[in-house]
């Protein structure tokens, strides 16, 4: 680990980061919340995205159009997002502001007074991003897809919540879900810069005082299943989503699983884009991806085609899926590697992401992982590595989301038999 990187664990809990970075004029600082859509009861289902957004909507001290006029009279950035697992509320700054987003972010997360006014507002403003959400059917799929892979469980619901849900969640769910999840113990605060390990020690006792002691319950452990979902929609393209259950953070098979997502659909150089998009023209858009998490894990394709192409575009993908179980080259194997290397290496050069990866990791891992073991990880992975994983994950059983004129794209019967020939 470097020496510029420090890690610190308050008398109450907290857990505080930093890595100084003297050659940057600005600094990024984030409290990162281990709680996020899997953690939430399904009659609170969109309470963590509902937090993020009442979040800048007012203080004990601060009305809304004051935490955007303070963060916005220095030049600085505020936001935040939700995740399934983790939410995150962060600044960026000049260096010489530090203590303004400290004391901010501080005061969203232990003073936010849910002025019932501003409740209802917000709960609109969601209403219409669900509302937007459900008329994007590139968007739409994914929820689809993950309720498929995993129904009637947190890890399977929207990150948005639902209509229902979002129109009559009370006041009290809100402020209860934040007193049980974000306590200390549940919080990394995070901080990468031009900055001084022990000022951010000292801002983060003084302005993350108020945090709770108390230490969530674990979600539930997810249960992948899998199936198919078809909704017909009068649209131009048809969009595909398959996938199949994949690994967690800690598996051995995860570096081994990114080298795969990448060489089969993680750039233009990828084979799915070459053989599908390139050579035939069957799509716009196709990739890969993967979406790990604690304990399990997705791997997935998303296309989105013409209603003509759709039928020829699924055996296509499939025989590359089948053929990547033991036909892979050392020179693709090599881009890949340089691929996922550069993508990390060029991270480190972004504040932003430096704070992100450093609570990731702590909460993830349990500790920091020096850059150096990440590149190591990544070069030691083989073809026979990727061969296997592949046969690992492409023989599950598969799920399968489909949007549009749906007709012509194989269920999944064929698409098992196929893989598994």
């Amino acid at each position: 680990m470097s020496d510029a990187i420090r890690v610190e664990t308050l008398p109450s809990g907290l857990t505080v980061v930093t890595e100084e970075m003297t050659r940057v004029e600005t600094v990024s600082l984030g409290a990162y919340v281990a709680a996020g859509t899997r953690h939430e009861q399904a009659e609170e289902n969109g309470v963590s995205h509902f937090l993020e957004h009442m979040a800048f909507k007012g203080t004990e001290s601060r009305t809304a159009a004051h935490i955007a006029e303070e963060i916005e009279a220095v030049g600085g950035h505020i936001n935040a997002y939700t995740a399934r697992e983790q939410t995150a509320y962060y600044v960026k700054l000049l260096k010489e502001d530090l203590a303004l987003g400290a004391d901010i972010i501080g005061d969203i997360l232990t003073h936010s007074s849910f002025e019932p006014e501003e409740l209802e507002r917000e709960r609109g403003v969601i209403l219409q991003e669900i509302g937007q959400a459900n008329d994007t059917p590139d968007d739409i799929i994914f929820d689809h897809f993950q309720e498929t892979a995993y129904p009637g469980q947190a890890m399977g619901r929207p990150v948005l919540g639902t209509e229902g849900v979002i129109r009559s969640l009370p006041r009290h769910a809100l402020t209860n879900y934040m007193r049980a999840h974000y306590g200390t113990r549940n919080v990394v605060l995070a901080a990468a810069g031009n900055l001084k390990h022990e000022e951010v020690v000292r801002l983060a006792a003084k302005h993350f005082a108020d945090l709770p002691t108390s230490s969530p319950d674990m979600p539930h452990a997810a249960a992948y299943r899998g199936g198919e979902f078809r909704e017909a929609r009068d649209l131009d393209q048809v969009h595909i989503v398959l996938g199949f259950p994949s690994v967690s953070y800690s598996d051995p098979d995860f570096y081994p699983s990114m080298m795969l997502s990448t060489l089969l659909g993680g750039g233009m150089s990828s084979r799915l884009f070459q053989e599908v998009r390139e050579r035939r023209g069957l799509v716009y858009s196709i990739y890969s991806f993967t979406a790990p998490a604690m304990d399990s894990g997705l791997f997935g394709i998303y296309a989105g085609t013409g209603e003509s192409e759709a039928e020829e575009l699924m055996p296509v993908t499939l025989e590359e899926l089948r053929r990547v179980q033991h036909d892979v080259t050392e020179v693709e194997l090599a881009r890949a590697r340089a691929q996922a290397k550069s993508s990390i290496l060029m991270s480190l050069e972004s504040t932003g992401s430096r704070c992100e990866q450093l609570a990731r990791q702590i909460q993830i891992l349990g500790r920091l992982m020096p850059v150096s073991e990440m590149v190591a990880k990544i070069e030691a992975v083989t073809i026979d590595d990727v061969c296997r994983t592949a046969s690992r994950l492409f023989r599950a059983t598969p799920t399968l989301a489909v949007m549009g004129p749906a007709d012509k794209v194989p269920a999944l019967p064929s698409i098992t038999e196929t893989l598994a020939a």
